[in-house]
């Protein structure tokens, strides 16, 4: 599929993807060379990284340095086989993430060496645990400090923590969505409890 302005619509993989490098490439489904993704073209998506081996749709152009994403159009973390990231993280929980609300955040700090770091969901003072492990199971590879994210929260053993990480704009109303939808959720429907 091409458009008026060069630009084809792939289908892929992601190869790799280094945040502190700020590119990665894409391996097309159809075949033929990788495609270099740029971090501006992820921060244009609303994401400052992706994991490897997540599925992305990207609008390419064909340069003389070789093919890159000019636009990504989404991207899906990779397949798993059901089971939580992490043991705090209940298989039901995993399964009914969609229930839960998403609750806009800012990451506090993060330490992909460490495994582990913090966000802020706007307007509650408690800090939220995010695992990394969390984090990939969500497509992310890394954070960065102050980076606007979308949360789905519950409250573990010690504390709020995430069970799910998306793109900051995931939070907007749906176009469909009629207003009852949109204007729905109590101030503390923000976490599911999960038995210690």
């Amino acid at each position: 599929m091409s458009d008026d302005g060069g630009l084809r619509l792939v289908n892929g993989l992601v190869k790799w993807f280094d945040p502190s490098k700020g590119y990665g490439f894409i391996l097309d489904d159809a075949g033929g060379t990788d495609i270099l993704l740029h971090a501006n073209v992820l921060r244009n998506f609303g994401r400052s990284s992706v994991v490897d081996q997540s599925r992305v749709k990207v609008l390419v152009q064909d340069t003389e340095r070789g093919a890159q994403a000019a636009e990504v159009v989404s991207i899906e973390p990779p397949v798993t086989d059901g089971q939580p990231p992490i043991a705090d993280l209940d298989v039901d929980v995993v399964e009914h993430l969609d229930l839960l609300p998403l609750r806009p955040a800012r990451v506090k700090w993060f330490d992909k060496s460490k495994g582990f770091g913090f966000a802020n969901i706007f307007g509650h003072p408690e800090d939220v645990f995010i695992h990394i492990e969390v984090l990939r199971h969500s497509g992310f590879a890394d954070l960065a400090l102050g980076e606007a994210i979308c949360l789905r929260v519950i409250e573990g053993p010690r504390g709020l923590m995430a069970a799910q990480i998306l793109a900051w704009d995931s939070g907007l109303p749906r176009p469909d969505a009629n207003e009852e939808e949109a204007s729905s959720g109590k101030p503390n429907d923000y976490m599911a409890h999960v038995a210690e």
